[in-house]
């Protein structure tokens, strides 16, 4: 397996004090990775800044000058928890491009899979906003690459970051061309990703598939419903690539996610995706980080992963699982299986 990687210092120019995405994740990272041994078995692909064309066939031109303009005046807050500094433009561009030179360098046969370790993460810019510590939605831009220039029809994104990737869903949602599934912890931020989101009835019904689930669901119930539900749905839509919002904030440690998965409980799902990618892509999967604020918790699970893309065991997990009862998920899975229209 050729596993390429994505990333520049430069995304640590994008960093609020006291803000809970920083510099310092993508800081941890690196650190790990220079310690893990992997590089040397690692792809290095050199990245470029996306074009605003890129982004326009993703995002609308007032997103664009919002967020141009706060950089331009040297910083600001978007919301009350999104931020620009006088660099996020420039680094928010290097974010996207990043995540397209990997989804590119996929599409072409130069790797088989790749991460983009990239940040300010992406999944919860819509079409016309910026907002969750998110500027642009890199996997979306990404996957628009993928289908107006290379000679894909499908393409599944997985999002198994703690928060819906709302979006992403809004951005697709009318696109039978994408299949978009996430789970994630309800009641919680932005409050989107219900059951009964599943696509637009006339033009893509059936192609999101949400999973809301209760607080402290981990390693099991995460793993039933990777078997049981996104596994059945990726095979039943037949994906020509697999793309995954990789955030790891659903970690028991994190200080923002209610939610009880373990470092090994994240690879459990890596490696499922890894197979579903085999059989069904020909391994093409390429992976963007999204959440994770445990630094620790988030630099084992992305070296796991990493492991696991080079065909490795995922190693030690350093901070060990919870033993707690996970609540029960059984209605759930039986409603998606009686209701959504994949399933029918």
């Amino acid at each position: 397996m050729t596993t390429a990687i994505v990333t520049d210092q430069r995304f640590d120019l994008h960093t609020w004090h006291g803000h809970v995405e920083h510099a310092g994740r993508l800081q941890a990272i690196q650190q790990a990775l220079q310690t893990s041994g992997l590089l040397p078995s690692l792809m290095q692909l050199p990245i470029r800044a996306a074009t605003e064309a890129e982004l326009l066939a993703v995002h609308s031109s007032h997103m664009l000058h919002r967020v141009r303009q706060l950089a331009s005046y040297g910083g600001g807050q978007i919301d009350s928890d999104t931020y620009v500094t006088a660099d996020s433009w420039d680094v928010g561009l290097l974010a996207a491009g990043a995540t397209i030179t990997m989804v590119e360098a996929i599409a072409e046969g130069r790797c088989h899979n790749g991460f983009a370790l990239v940040r300010p993460p992406g999944h919860h810019a819509t079409d016309v906003r910026s907002m969750g510590f998110c500027l642009f939605n890199n996997i979306a831009i990404a996957a628009r690459v993928l289908l107006n220039r290379y000679d894909i029809r499908r393409l599944a994104i997985v999002d198994f970051d703690v928060h819906h990737g709302n979006g992403t869903q809004d951005i697709f949602y009318r696109d039978g061309q994408v299949l978009f599934c996430s789970t994630h912890a309800s009641p919680l931020y932005p409050g989107t990703g219900a059951l009964y989101e599943t696509g637009d009835p006339n033009t893509a019904n059936g192609t999101t598939l949400n999973v809301p689930l209760p607080y402290g669901t981990g390693d099991e119930g995460y793993d039933r419903v990777f078997r049981h539900v996104i596994g059945p749905a990726l095979h039943q839509f037949q994906p020509e690539i697999l793309l995954v919002s990789a955030g790891f904030d659903a970690h028991w440690s994190d200080p923002i996610g209610p939610m009880a998965l373990s470092v090994h409980g994240f690879a459990r799902l890596v490696q499922h995706l890894l197979t579903w990618a085999q059989t069904l892509c020909n391994g093409r999967i390429g992976f963007v980080l999204e959440g994770g604020y445990n630094i620790p918790a988030l630099a084992a699970s992305v070296i796991a992963t990493l492991r696991l893309m080079l065909g490795m065991d995922p190693g030690p997990d350093p901070l060990g699982k919870m033993n707690a009862p996970e609540p029960n998920i059984d209605r759930i899975i039986t409603t998606l299986h009686t209701q959504h229209p994949l399933f029918l």
